[in-house]
């Protein structure tokens, strides 16, 4: 995948994932840094448990960076010590 699937597939995630865990955006920025991460954090996990991580830019890599960009979140808001709302 390019740099800019990426970015578009991190930016989806990352909203995504934001939206799920506490009702509003983080903004653009760091929506997008979210969901890259989320999208690496949740291919390991998927790798992890016998599944395929990202594969190119489908639904089922949306849903593996969603859930990597939730487990981020919960964690970057128990880090920083922002509760979700």
């Amino acid at each position: 995948m390019s740099i800019l699937g990426w970015i578009v597939l991190g930016l989806i995630a990352g909203f995504i994932a934001s939206k799920i865990v506490n009702k509003t955006g983080q903004g653009v920025v760091l929506d997008i840094v979210l969901g890259i991460v989320g999208a690496v954090v949740g291919g390991w996990l998927f790798n992890a448990f016998g599944g395929a991580g990202v594969t190119g830019f489908n639904i089922y890599s949306m849903i593996v960076a969603v859930v990597g960009a939730v487990v981020v979140l919960l964690i970057y808001h128990a880090v920083t010590g922002r509760r979700a709302v």
